[in-house]
């Protein structure tokens, strides 16, 4: 029998009390696979991504993944077969998105600290867009583009003083943040880049943060924009392509996040009011299409009780999974086998074996436990491992990409050796 699925992960449910990710018990991958493992639903990245498809049907759209959300190959590679392009923030993701099969015509190129030699790589590359975030980077990029003989493709990244009422460590469009041009300077930014030799405008970026459950921020923003479009427009230089960033919120803990096919029929709506419906457009999610779609299974260690708190020590730690730690992050927890009703639930906090005291995964749990059970972490997709770290000399997680009935190993657990294989010990001294 099939309970019905986790609020927010419609591919994550009890069959016979036992918790499965589509078509696979999740306790025999953390038997065969071992543990913390990160497990991944494509058919869970492909609901996500089609309410965005749905959205948009019959405009001129390019959805690009924001890759820093996660970037593992497999998960690439399957955003790249769905016609998606990619946000990236480094050269580094670049290569990714090239040996994940991703077309660099596709890719947009955002980040506020790019190099010389990241601007060379992505032209040799011949990347769709670079989303440009301050006035010197213009003039950087057009000196390295000059130089190579070629005109860089451009937008310019807009502040538009909109509070997307997120975490402030993930708000990046208020006046106090350090992404973008500042809505008073836009104007004359562009007139600056249009003078530029080495550059070619296309068009205008826009991001206000990450995790935003409310689309008035969203609508806010749009009028902004195209109150700039017009402007920029007016001093007489083309704007292209419009882009609308991403930062669409999941469900963690009872957040109510718009529908992206909902929120898109309201922004378009308002687009099209506004004369510009018929504009290519250009739109950079992360969270929304990975964040629901993955779990981190974890082995509990130990239970161990104290006079203010009980503790669950699991094996899993802030290393593989940063976000409670980094941002104060509420994941559900959840047992792979729901306990005998003879257990008796107690209130945990989770924690992992990291000395820090800082290393724990929820706060204030009630779970009913014991040393050997499994644990799955939920909403792990996104920001997890692609934060994680091998701090404390810890191994990352292997990852596994599921497709029904099939289980592709997207990542191989690494190794200690592995961590170190580039570290050299200092020759030691001649004896006498």
């Amino acid at each position: 029998m099939t309970s019905p699925t986790l609020p927010g992960h419609p591919h994550v449910h009890y069959r016979n009390q036992t918790l499965y990710i589509e078509d696979q018990q999740l306790s025999d991958l953390a038997r065969e696979h071992g543990t913390p493992l990160y497990v991944y639903s494509q058919a869970a990245m492909l609901q996500a991504l089609q309410a965005y498809q749905r959205g948009f049907a019959g405009r001129k759209v390019q959805i690009c993944y924001a890759m820093k959300a996660n970037s593992s190959l497999g998960v690439l590679q399957f955003f790249a077969q769905h016609g998606c392009g990619f946000d990236i923030v480094s050269g580094g993701e670049l290569q990714r998105v090239v040996a994940a099969g991703g077309d660099p015509s596709k890719v947009i190129f955002s980040g506020v600290g790019k190099t010389r030699a990241e601007m060379r790589q992505a032209l040799e590359a011949g990347i769709g867009c670079f989303n440009v975030e301050s006035e010197p980077e213009l003039e950087v990029l057009s000196e390295v583009a000059q130089s190579m003989g070629l005109r860089a493709p451009v937008s310019i990244r807009v502040n538009p003083n909109v509070d997307a009422k997120t975490h402030p460590y993930i708000s990046t469009g208020l006046k106090g943040n350090k992404f973008g041009i500042a809505h008073e300077r836009t104007v004359a930014t562009y007139q600056r880049a249009a003078q530029l030799p080495g550059l070619r405008v296309v068009g205008i970026d826009c991001h206000i943060g990450s995790q935003i459950t409310d689309e008035t921020p969203y609508l806010d923003a749009m009028d902004r924009m195209l109150d700039l479009v017009q402007a920029i427009e007016a001093a007489g230089i083309a704007i292209h392509h419009i882009d609308f960033g991403g930062g669409l919120g999941i469900d963690y803990n009872g957040d109510t996040p718009p529908e992206a096919d909902a929120l898109w029929a309201k922004l378009l709506a308002r687009l099209d009011a506004r004369g510009y419906g018929d504009r290519q457009l250009m739109i950079e999610p992360g969270r929304s299409l990975v964040g629901n779609a993955g779990v981190c299974l974890t082995e509990v260690l130990y239970v161990k009780p104290g006079e203010q708190k009980n503790f669950c020590i699991v094996d899993a730690a802030m290393n593989d999974l940063p976000r409670p730690a980094m941002y104060q992050a509420y994941h559900a927890i959840v047992p792979l086998q729901e306990p005998a009703a003879d257990r008796v639930p107690q209130v945990y906090d989770v924690v992992g074996p990291i000395c820090e005291s800082g290393d724990w995964l929820g706060r204030d749990r009630s779970l009913a436990v014991a040393a050997g059970d499994l644990l799955a972490v939920l909403s792990a997709g996104a920001y997890c491992s692609s934060m994680g770290s091998t701090y404390n000399t810890r191994p990352r997680p292997a990852e596994l990409l599921i497709d029904g009935t099939a289980t592709h190993l997207i990542r191989a657990r690494e190794s200690v050796s592995d961590i170190f294989r580039s570290e050299r010990l200092v020759p030691l001294p001649k004896k006498g």
